[in-house]
């Protein structure tokens, strides 16, 4: 009993120091968005952002991953390695690429807000590959299905309805040199793309966790998809961006989002994440994306006067909502799962657990 017990407590601290970690990471991501904006909006090409950003995050990790995780790193074979190059593919050069060009056709607070769908739309590929069990027969499955198709609903509103201009407060207390409004093509477009890196990024969630089973060494796997994702980022580069000065980098807001990228958000943030993976799943690591939502539309709103369309208000609001029914159920789920454990360990009947 005694050792069940220390069992319980070390998972509630190991829960805490994931909760902070995660709101860390969202307050990263909200600054993120700004930087780069002010970065592309100042001519910088997303492409070449997304190469370099990468190359300095594995740039940096690899002193951290060699010394510290010299003991723990398993030896590194072909299909493992081709693992991490699909993982890069899935969820660092693609979706990177296709995420940030949308900023050029859409705002910060639309691709914070669709990022909530990620939770959604991995819970949906996890059924589908059997990886999650829905039992309509009791309200936590019942949640799960009522707010995925609820966030999907939020989606097609955010994407296909624009609506008018909430009318700005007061003049920006920070400028953000602005590109000029997206009509509703570009609108469309950047919702298509933007959707698009939304889906890659569940399935690059999923793969994480079965990964880490393989090769549990965070600091190593994100120095491995930095290196990659880097590298499959320049030859997509090369081909689509011909113009050869647009590789090259003054000091400027080019330079210094790229280190924040680079340093920050494929560095610091990707390990954390891999961390709270490892120790709590990839729904909670999406959970806690609304809160990015929320300081984003704030700062936008309040201190960039960034223009915030009625149509992505209301889609955020929808996201939002169905994307906590999913995660209510999730977490009775996990409380159900985390009780026939503890019976199994007293001696009592050893249930199947599918959470």
């Amino acid at each position: 009993m005694n050792y069940l017990m220390t069992k319980i407590m070390e998972q509630k601290s190991a829960s805490y120091v994931s909760h902070l970690f995660m709101v860390l990471v969202q307050l990263g991501y909200t600054l993120l968005y700004f930087v780069t904006e002010a970065s592309l909006n100042h001519g910088m090409s997303p492409h070449v952002y997304v190469t370099y950003r990468n190359l300095v995050a594995a740039v940096v990790m690899f002193p951290f991953a060699y010394f510290l995780e010299r003991n723990e790193r398993p030896k590194l074979t072909f299909c493992l390695f081709m693992e991490i190059f699909v993982l890069s593919l899935l969820g660092i050069s693609v979706p990177l690429n296709m995420y940030f060009a949308s900023l050029n056709y859409t705002n910060p607070t639309f691709l914070a807000s669709m990022v909530n769908t990620i939770a959604s739309l991995s819970f949906i590929i996890a059924v589908a590959l059997r990886f999650e069990v829905v039992d309509l027969r009791n309200p936590r499955g019942v949640a799960k299905v009522l707010g995925t198709v609820i966030s999907l609903a939020g989606v097609l509103i955010m994407s296909l309805y624009k609506g008018p201009v909430m009318r700005n407060l007061w003049r920006p207390l920070i400028h953000i040199p602005g590109k000029s409004a997206a009509n509703n093509e570009s609108w469309l477009k950047g919702s298509v793309l933007t959707v698009s890196s939304c889906i890659m990024w569940s399935v690059w969630f999923i793969m994480q966790a079965a990964t880490l089973k393989r090769y549990p060494a965070q600091l190593s796997l994100t120095t491995w998809m930095g290196f990659v994702g880097a590298a499959q980022s320049a030859v997509y580069t090369v081909i689509v961006e011909h113009n050869s000065s647009a590789w090259s980098l003054g000091l400027n807001i080019d330079l210094w989002s790229t280190i924040y990228g680079g340093v920050v958000a494929s560095g610091l943030i990707v390990y954390l994440q891999l961390w709270c993976t490892e120790k709590e799943g990839p729904v909670f690591v999406t959970m806690f994306n609304p809160l990015c939502t929320i300081l984003v539309a704030a700062l936008a709103y309040f201190i960039f006067g960034e223009k915030l369309y009625l149509g992505s208000i209301i889609g955020a609001l929808i996201v939002t909502i169905g994307l906590y029914l999913l995660l209510w159920g999730k977490e009775n789920d996990q409380k159900l799962c985390m009780k026939t454990k503890e019976k199994s360990q007293c001696g009592g009947e050893d249930p199947e657990c599918t959470i």
